[in-house]
């Protein structure tokens, strides 16, 4: 096989060691090869990269086609008589600054502990829940701004019908023809202009008639014109667990119509006897921080407006595809294509697991790019990052959505950002690391309040506020280790790119995850090792634990507190820093629990070889050391690996 590989200019090999013997050269040209397997330019069909369906989304939501320009969201149905627009804007969250800590943990906490040690996990959960959980929020929802819906009178029945989600630009397309006329709408969310355009065209002049109104689920809201003929909506998100809701936010549309005549309702736009119609959308909040709401919402929307409307969607759509493909481009995949590629998405999808459709897998793949590009945005001229890519990436249109559409931190939000670096979108990753350095303040309070610990600390969920405090209960929520992990995309963040300033910036918070846990171990009584207690492997409970998901030491927690003591040990080195402490990391990683091949020949999940070979829980947790994580490999620990 011959595969031909391009590096672009802007792909940097991780850090490594020289190679010092004939199996470390062959190890890393094969790291090397399959790294760079993923940046490689090979030839590409320039037209293959699109989903494309020859029937509307209706009423089904998941079947909306999603732009995003990391701030804002939309979801395009492609409805005909009555489109449906569905916004969301990343800081519209239910709530406000707030903090949920449990200052009752400190003192069970030893109790709790001793349960555990004396083989009542059970118990110690039922104390854990009654002591330790949150006693306020159990975190905030993200939430839609609402709807922006166009009618088109006389469209009930078409012809034609297509739509499209060209990822190569970002841009979604619906076409259809009613009579002798096509009808084509184009649709993006700006990157570089921040507003959602759509332009709207009949294929004969004057043809092109409808109304644009909003619509929003949150209450309280307003919904009316402007005398500037603007389509206008304001609202303030809800109050949720106790937590007065004080985001508000502010949409507004304007329309610039060739031909015909463009006219206002008290609630809506209508437009007759055009040609084609740009709209442009604009929404904003008060939201500066996640502890600070005084921006002025209205203000901000207004200029973003403004900016957008003075150009011509054909400049916006330049300019859009440009800063978009800057990104995107990076990364050319050719896996081959068959007959299959000619069918509907929707269509390769059902049929993918009995006809081969490599260029299914090409498409899946860089529609995941795609998706991160548009949920998780690097910070423009002049503004900080954006919120980073919660449960449902920028996309939501449920006031109440599955578990709030948060940020859980036992793996979902780590496996967004995954993409990032072996993807070559970098800077994908830095609304993330922005919300790791505000968790790492926050988290010193909890740290030191709910353990009587240094450093930071947060369990497996947060939201916009930056909570830290166990939710749900104990089953899922006593776990100390998601900082810990979150704190390891910055660490892959400097071995991809090898910034020393970058390492530089983020000591102190890789420094505090290791803190705490210095802090935070203690001595297993029967093995002597030290042991993160109370422990969980998320979400698994074995029936040996009376059903419990707590425990001392679990090899999930074990893995995560070596990557983070390894971790802060060679940044110190490195930035020659905190020589004490980093003989005192070395000690105590010394004394971490080992990973064991237990009675089946399985890695074990617990200290103890109680696993079950007919367990079938989804949750694999203590393969972290495999991935993300390298502490397993075929060649350094074979009988691990095997296991």
């Amino acid at each position: 096989i011959w595969v031909r590989i391009r590096l672009e200019p802007s792909f940097v090999i991780p850090a490594y060691l020289p190679p010092t013997s004939h199996l470390q050269r062959m190890r890393l040209f094969l790291c090397l090869f399959l790294l760079t397997l993923s940046t490689a330019g090979f030839a590409q069909n320039k037209t293959a990269l699109k989903l494309w369906y020859n029937k509307p989304a209706e009423k089904i939501w998941e079947s909306a086609l999603p732009i995003g320009n990391g701030r804002l969201g939309a979801m395009i149905y492609g409805n005909i008589p009555q489109e449906t627009i569905q916004l969301n804007e990343h800081t519209v969250w239910s709530g406000s600054p707030n903090r949920n800590d449990n200052p009752n943990a400190l003192a069970v906490l030893p109790e709790i502990r001793q349960l555990i040690f004396d083989g009542k996990q059970k118990e110690a959960e039922q104390l854990a829940n009654k002591s330790i959980l949150t006693r306020k929020s159990h975190g905030q929802m993200f939430q839609p701004v609402g709807n922006l819906m166009l009618t088109f009178d006389g469209h009930d029945t078409y012809t034609n019908y297509y739509r499209e989600l060209d990822i190569e630009r970002a841009v979604a397309k619906t076409s259809y023809t009613v009579g002798d006329v096509t009808y084509t709408r184009e649709v993006l969310a700006s990157f570089p202009d921040n507003v959602v355009v759509m332009q709207l065209t009949a294929s004969k002049p004057g043809k092109l008639s409808f109304s644009a109104s909003f619509s929003t689920q949150q209450k309280p809201s307003e919904i009316k014109t402007t005398t500037a003929k603007e389509l206008t909506m304001t609202a303030t998100t809800s109050d949720h667990e106790g937590v007065k809701g004080m985001v508000t936010f502010k949409g507004i549309a304007r329309i610039k119509n060739a031909g015909g005549t463009l006219a206002t309702t008290d609630t809506s736009l209508i437009v007759k006897g055009a040609t084609s119609a740009t709209i442009y959308v604009a929404i904003a909040t008060n939201v500066n921080s996640y502890k600070d709401l005084s921006g002025d919402e209205n203000v901000r929307a207004a200029t973003y407006l403004n900016n957008g409307y003075s150009k011509s969607f054909a400049a916006i759509l330049k300019t859009h595809v440009a800063a978009y493909q800057n990104y995107f481009n990076r990364v050319k995949l050719d896996l081959g294509d068959t007959e299959a590629a000619n069918l509907p998405t929707d269509e390769r999808l059902r049929n993918f697991r009995s006809v081969n459709d490599p260029q299914l897998v090409t498409l899946y793949y860089q529609y995941g790019r795609y998706l991160l590009i548009s949920s998780s945005q690097p910070g423009r001229a002049g503004e900080v990052p954006g919120q980073p890519a919660n449960l449902q990436g920028i996309w939501n249109n449920k006031m109440r959505p599955p578990w709030d559409s948060k940020y859980t931190i036992n793996i979902n939000t780590q496996m967004n950002y995954w993409p990032a670096e072996k993807t070559n979108l970098s800077e994908m990753h830095e609304p993330l690391f922005k919300m790791i350095r505000e968790l790492a303040e926050t988290g010193q309070e909890t740290a030191k309040v709910m353990y009587g610990a240094g450093g930071w600390m947060a369990h497996h969920n947060t939201d916009i506020w930056r909570i830290n405090g166990p939710i749900d209960g104990a089953f899922w929520g006593m776990w100390t280790a998601g900082g810990a992990w979150l704190s390891q995309h910055l660490w892959e963040h400097y071995l991809y790119n090898g910034d020393r300033a970058f390492l530089e910036s983020v000591y102190p918070i890789l420094k505090g995850a290791a803190q705490f846990y210095a802090d935070f171990l203690v001595e297993h009584p029967k093995y002597h090792w030290l042991v993160v207690t109370p422990s969980t492997s998320p979400e698994n409970a074995p029936q040996a634990h009376g059903g419990s998901s707590l425990d001392a030491g679990t090899t999930m927690d074990n893995q995560i507190v070596f990557d983070v003591f390894s971790t802060a040990i060679r940044a110190a080195d490195i930035l020659k820093k905190d020589a004490d402490l980093v003989a005192v990391l070395k000690q105590k990683r010394s004394k971490l629990p080992p990973m064991h091949i237990g009675q089946h020949g399985q890695l074990q999940e617990w200290l103890d070889d109680i696993d079950d070979p007919n367990d079938k829980h989804r949750h694999i947790s203590h393969l972290y050391g495999l991935y993300p994580s390298n502490q397993i490999s075929a060649y350094s620990t074979p009988d691990l690996f095997s296991a």
